[in-house]
């Protein structure tokens, strides 16, 4: 083996500035759930406002910027396995092997914010404006591999045990949706401004007045969660592992490769779901006022589900609690499909089911990549966080990337007229078939993701607990 494990105590010691290591707890927790609050403070505002400044304030056509944005989320996905192996063969540093990428990436990274929406760009000619953003784009991707995959494999160093990391998983997800909901609800009141004719305008000065406040906002966000945070989980990599023999660990790795086709398939199911909202409610039901509640499930089912789910996975088991979860969300939406819901009130108060069952992987997705991370090392002997968690977000983010290009494809398979006017008026094969797509779709997804998570992932609750007990011993990490 070209990798020598050594005490991860007395290397958490050295890495901690020779201070005792304190035991997991609530600073852990809460650090971490600040860090998402961070990102997605920077995340969250060009999400939504990315594309409308692209056309309505720049003037870009919508195929380059969309153009753009696509190329940039296939950028990010090669830039998130090179630092996902830069982290994993750099030697430790202070803190450890992650924190120092965070300490030193959070600068970059909150700068591409404002590089991005800075005003005097709207001076330049189209040609310049265009190489601007491709490259703001890609420095902003770079920058967000440079911190976010060393923060996503932070969660398996902090500590080894399943339910300590169950829990930052969970509390990954509130800091997550604290950050979405201050980006989803608060900016926009603030950068539109109403023209004469009543229409809403986007201000790209306010947008870059917002973009400094939350630039300060994730900045501290980050200090607290460098702070409170502590990795245990340290190994020394004493020898360089050859390229070939790490990718060959990873195809034999039977966690990482199931849960990569399962988390695709199940990506695919929500984004696609997410961008099919949107119309279901205003082309199919013509209801504003749905669509506005619609869009508040994915920061509401999180906050409800948070407080039951390391009960729950405790209890019964990550793999199987969110695999009866997936289950029970295709066959509502099969129902919803059977039915033909003809009120958006009662399809709101289905899909709010659908959506609970769904969320409980959103919420034990990185929990789930913290025990591969863990299984790799337990059947390969390689300890690898940054790489396996990058190949994770390779993954999903080439999913994304796809079903952009699907969801635009399957509309217009269905004969969907796109209008200038803001006319929602469709013919009503097409309203048959934009509703067999919202259902039939994610009911299908879902039910393929929870199959192979029940018959091919391998790691149950007894399997962990298996991993957990030689891991233990394997790194003397934990007495």
């Amino acid at each position: 083996m070209s990798e020598v494990q050594v005490n991860a105590d007395s290397l958490a010691v050295k890495a901690n500035g020779g201070k005792p290591i304190p035991k997991f707890g609530m600073r852990d927790k809460i650090g971490y759930a600040f860090g998402d609050v961070g990102t997605t403070f920077v995340m969250g505002v060009l999400a939504s406002f990315e594309s409308i400044y692209f056309t309505n304030v720049l003037g870009i056509s919508p195929a380059i910027s969309g153009t753009i944005i696509s190329l940039t989320t296939l950028v990010g996905a090669f830039t998130d396995v090179t630092v996902g192996r830069m982290s994993d063969v750099r030697k430790l540093g202070k803190k450890g092997r992650f924190h120092p990428w965070i300490r030193v990436m959070r600068w970059p990274l909150v700068l591409s914010l404002l590089i991005m929406f800075f005003p005097v760009v709207r001076s330049f000619s189209m040609p310049a404006k265009i190489a601007y953003i491709g490259f703001a784009s890609i420095f902003y991707a770079a920058s967000l591999s440079g911190f976010n995959i060393p923060y996503g494999s932070l969660a398996a160093a902090i500590s080894s045990d399943p339910d300590d990391r169950t829990s930052l998983s969970i509390y990954r997800t509130v800091g997550s949706t604290i950050g979405a909901g201050g980006t989803g609800f608060i900016i926009p009141y603030i950068v539109y401004t109403t023209a004469k004719d009543g229409s809403q305008i986007l201000s790209g000065d306010r947008l870059f007045l917002c973009s400094i406040g939350c630039v300060v906002i994730a900045m501290i966000c980050y200090t607290i969660m460098y702070t409170l945070t502590t990795e245990r989980v340290l190994v020394e990599h004493k020898d360089r592992v050859k390229a070939s023999t790490l990718v060959a660990s990873l195809f034999k790795d039977k966690a990482l490769i199931s849960f990569l086709v399962a988390e695709l398939v199940i990506v695919c199911s929500t984004s696609f779901t997410s961008f099919l909202t949107t119309y279901l409610f205003t082309v199919y039901y013509h209801s504003k006022e749905a669509l506005s509640i619609a869009l508040l499930f994915n920061y509401a089912e999180a906050i409800l589900l948070s407080p039951f789910a390391k009960f729950l996975s405790k209890r019964f088991g990550k793999k199987e609690v969110v695999s009866i979860s997936l289950f029970a969300a295709s066959a509502i939406y099969l129902v919803i499909y059977l039915v033909k819901v003809s009120s958006p009130w009662i399809y709101l108060v289905l899909s709010f089911f659908t959506a609970l069952c769904f969320s409980m992987f959103n919420i034990m997705v990185w929990a789930f990549m913290t025990d591969i991370i863990d299984y790799h090392q337990f059947s390969t002997g390689l300890r690898e966080d940054g790489t396996i968690f990058s190949v994770n977000m390779f993954g999903r983010k080439m999913a994304q990337t796809a079903m952009g290009i699907l969801s635009g494809l399957s509309l217009t398979y269905i004969g969907y007229q796109a209008s200038s006017t803001g006319s929602t008026m469709q013919s009503q094969s097409v309203l048959d078939g934009l509703y067999t797509l919202a259902t039939m779709v994610p009911c299908v997804l879902m039910l393929v993701g929870a199959l192979i998570l029940t018959f091919w992932f391998p790691l149950s609750k007894k399997k962990l607990s298996e991993v957990a007990a030689k891991l233990k011993v394997l790194n003397k990490s934990e007495s």
